[in-house]
């Protein structure tokens, strides 16, 4: 006969204090992504998946929460999912549904996402890679979605520039070269200034998902910096990176900005309500330590910023 084994798990904690996230971290699985006109994206995904928990309960039932994101892959192998975020949201869903004390559940998945791409220079076959963002977060009352990626390219400061600016325009003026060819020159051959390896994290939530293209949201994070970096790089390649992100120095906090305007731009149909979260930090090279800048907001107060902005230029 089996022995009935406790469930130590629904007891009452010794001390009653509810907590707002229990669960599980890095849990790996392999999701499926099927597309209508090309072959499925097959991604190696990291979980991590979360529930609230009353101060009258122990401990979450950890094992359940597996059995669930192993349910929800198994579905989404079977039936075609488009969305990454779909999957997280489904499985939000089915975590609310089989814990009965629960009132709120969360599952967050990355996954490195390779696109095909060309060196912009030599014309040379390469791939590029992005970090997938995407998460859900289940309530009683609604499901709430989010999508993004983080994506790595180069920046160059500025005021470092400028001083670099300033010192040629000397030493030229020193050589008795005349302002006109001089200012000439600097407008043609962008001045050195200290580059950065840049690190752009665009994601975008609202309530059942929003309404973008995920390779969408990672070209505009990618153009948001100086320049876009290759994992093949040849001569030519290295001498246009160089060019175009000195020709377009950008400090941590353009970027940023840089990357609100391409989300109003590229995503018309986004609801005003949809939020936004925009994050860039900087690997500075003449520095111990690092930039970074962030902003979180509706696309509607975006607009309307950037509008404003327009109507005074």
């Amino acid at each position: 006969m089996s022995k009935q084994l406790p469930d130590v798990q629904a007891s009452r904690p010794d001390v009653t204090v509810g907590l707002n996230r229990v669960g599980v971290t890095g849990v790996e699985k392999l999701v499926e992504i099927s597309r209508s006109d090309d072959r499925p994206i097959v991604l190696m995904a990291r979980f991590e998946v979360f529930v609230d928990l009353p101060s009258w309960r122990k401990g979450a039932d950890m094992s359940r929460n597996m059995e669930v994101i192993d349910e929800t892959l198994e579905a989404a192998v079977e039936e075609p999912a488009y969305r990454v975020e779909d999957v997280c949201g489904d499985a939000a869903e089915r975590l609310l549904d089989k814990h009965d004390y629960t009132t709120r559940a969360e599952v967050q998945m990355e996954a490195e996402f390779v696109t095909r791409d060309r060196t912009p220079a030599s014309d040379m076959p390469t791939q590029s890679t992005a970090d997938i963002i995407a998460s859900a977060t289940a309530t009683e009352d609604a499901i709430h979605e989010e999508v993004g990626a983080r994506v790595t390219g180069m920046t160059v400061c500025p005021c470092s520039q400028g001083m670099s600016a300033a010192r040629a325009r000397e030493t030229l003026r020193e050589m008795e070269v005349d302002d006109d060819t001089i200012e000439a020159f600097l407008a043609e051959v962008p001045q050195p200034g200290h580059s950065q390896r840049g690190h752009a994290t665009l994601t975008i939530e609202s309530e059942d998902g929003p309404d973008v293209n995920l390779t969408e949201i990672i070209e505009v994070a990618r153009d948001s910096m100086s320049a876009r970096i290759y994992n093949l790089a040849k001569r030519p390649d290295e001498d246009h990176m160089t060019y175009e992100s000195h020709s377009d120095a950008k400090f941590v906090e353009d970027c940023v900005r840089t990357m609100a305007e391409g989300v109003v731009s590229e995503f018309p149909r986004l609801d005003d309500e949809a939020l936004v979260r925009m994050e860039q930090s900087n690997d500075e090279s003449i520095h111990q330590h690092n930039a970074h800048a962030e902003r979180v907001a509706e696309v509607a107060t975006l607009r309307r910023e950037i509008d404003g902005d327009a109507a005074h230029r």
